[in-house]
């Protein structure tokens, strides 16, 4: 049986847009001298605000011990804060500095950077009609799959 034209233009689209999305993560990524579990983790810790050293391990499939050395050189760099949790001071609480936020934002813009550059090459109609696909796709992906309302 033949394969469906909307599911192959799609998985097109979708390789398409994450090459592109990830060829300016990347190239922001060297730039700040970060490892992709550097990224990782700050982006984790962005996503829930306040975690411990075992979550961000469980999160990147490290040891608690990796973790601790990777978050060890995330607060040297400035990029997040370790606290003791004032309910049990055997726990680490970590979170973002403003720092680390201004990084996680840059990697933000330097993900979106290839929407700008792709938008900028489309006629209006062109991206009336774009757009009016994309919300269907968007509404349809929220009914099918209502975790798709929150950000990664």
């Amino acid at each position: 049986m033949p394969a469906d034209p909307f599911v192959v233009t799609f998985q097109e689209w979708v390789e398409v847009s994450m090459r592109g999305s990830m060829r300016h993560f990347l190239r922001f990524a060297l730039e700040s001298g970060l490892s992709m579990s550097h990224f990782g983790a700050i982006f984790y810790i962005y996503h829930v605000g306040c975690c411990g050293v075992t979550e961000v391990g469980d999160h990147l499939g490290v040891t608690t011990a990796a973790a601790s050395q990777m978050l060890d050189r995330l607060v040297n760099l400035g990029l997040v804060s370790r606290a003791e949790d004032p309910g049990d001071r055997r726990v680490k609480r970590i979170q973002l500095t403003e720092t680390g936020q201004q990084v996680i934002e840059g990697g933000i813009r330097a993900c979106q950077g290839w929407v700008d550059e792709l938008a900028g090459s489309l006629s209006q109609d062109e991206k009336r009609a774009v757009t009016s696909a994309l919300g269907i796709l968007i509404l349809k992906a929220h009914q099918f799959n209502p975790e798709t309302v929150s950000p990664i």
